[in-house]
């Protein structure tokens, strides 16, 4: 039996992370949800690009929520339990939780930190369902001159000739952030970072602008702000396959890399 607040604790992570699905899991279930009825119309994935990324990144959250609280409540019961007798009275019981408050608030704390980390890493990995899903080759947290999300079409062809890439790298949203990854992109032809942040400074885009930046949003966010529509350098997600990802596809396939 399990007495220790410290010993319960990790009983209560163990079994919890055990049975909770994984990041990846969470991604494609939502991105089935979404693309079922045009599961085989590329096309007609790319042109609703916009909107499919942030209803999946919902949804996907709220699949999220909806285990942490069935899976969280499931392994605090089979944790409890089996430490209640059954001559215990509601008393001893109610009591017998007060005890364990320290792992519980540990846990919950727990909760909150994954969930956080939990939300940043669900849009990379929907984006990597979507591209996947579209038959965009790529290579998947390469390490070069830093190490980006995505480096297309793979990162055997960036050592060869890495002017013909493309980088590209997902934050769901960028504060500082993306300064840091700055030099992941100067080797390749292209650097884009796409990102669902709402409020990104204008002097930012700016800057990005002079580090050769794309930044790739949803349409809505894009046409939500004037400075948006009339940066160079922000484009949206249509516009990336339009105009940048496709007609690499088509120079790669010419020249027999894909």
């Amino acid at each position: 039996m399990l007495s220790d607040w410290e010993d319960v604790h990790k009983e209560l992570k163990r079994e919890f992370k055990r049975r909770m699905p994984s990041g990846t899991e969470v991604a494609a279930r939502a991105v089935d949800e979404w693309t079922a009825k045009h599961s085989s119309d590329a096309d007609w994935i790319k042109s609703h690009f916009s909107q499919l990324v942030e209803e999946i990144q919902s949804s996907a959250y709220e699949f999220y929520l909806r285990s942490e609280a069935n899976i969280g409540q499931s392994v605090i019961k089979q944790i409890f339990s089996a430490m209640v007798s059954s001559k215990d009275t509601a008393g001893d019981t109610v009591n017998l939780f007060a005890s364990y408050f320290r792992s519980l608030d540990k846990f919950f704390l727990g909760l909150t930190q994954g969930r956080r980390a939990r939300a940043g890493s669900a849009f990379q990995q929907i984006i990597k369902e979507m591209f996947k899903r579209l038959g965009y080759p790529f290579s998947s947290q390469p390490v070069i001159n830093g190490q980006p999300d995505f480096l297309l079409p793979s990162e055997e062809y960036f050592r060869q000739n890495a002017i013909d890439c493309i980088v590209f790298t997902v934050k769901r949203t960028l504060r500082e952030r993306w300064r840091q990854i700055v030099t992941e992109g100067i080797a390749g032809t292209g650097f884009y970072l796409a990102t669902i942040d709402e409020d990104i400074a204008t002097r930012d885009i700016k800057e990005m602008a002079k580090s050769k930046i794309f930044l790739v949003l949803p349409d809505r966010l894009k046409k939500a702000r004037k400075d948006y529509l009339k940066a160079p350098n922000v484009i949206t997600f249509e516009e990336f396959f339009e105009y940048y990802l496709d007609p690499a596809m088509k120079r790669w396939k010419a020249k027999k890399v894909i």
